[in-house]
């Protein structure tokens, strides 16, 4: 029997995204320094990817910043274009850092 707990993202971090063109940036911000150990183990480029399947075309890139227990992530072709080119109801990203907080980890 499998006993491994899983949560999510919401319940360890907040989150804010935007947009610089058809790159969404989100900042996961941990709630604590034990949260951030979590995430940083378990939140990778792949499964962030995964995540959001075929909305982001490009790569993803995650950058530490220990010292404020946050994640930088970089989702690259991720926003249909940009603002002014795509079709999509979220132009500017604001709702993928919300979506990223529905992402499933292993508790420890």
């Amino acid at each position: 029997m499998d006993n491994t707990k899983t949560i999510q993202l919401r319940e360890l971090a907040y989150a804010r995204s935007g947009d610089k063109g058809d790159v969404c940036n989100i900042g996961l911000l941990a709630f604590t320094k034990e949260n951030y150990e979590l995430i940083r183990r378990h939140v990778t480029s792949e499964r962030v990817k995964k995540h959001f399947g075929d909305m982001v075309g490009g790569s993803v890139e995650i950058y530490e910043m220990p010292n404020i227990i946050s994640l930088v992530i970089v989702l690259r072709n991720s926003l249909g274009g940009g603002a002014t080119r795509t079709l999509r109801f979220d132009q500017t990203g604001k709702a993928m850092g919300t979506a990223l907080l529905r992402m499933e980890i292993e508790a420890a």
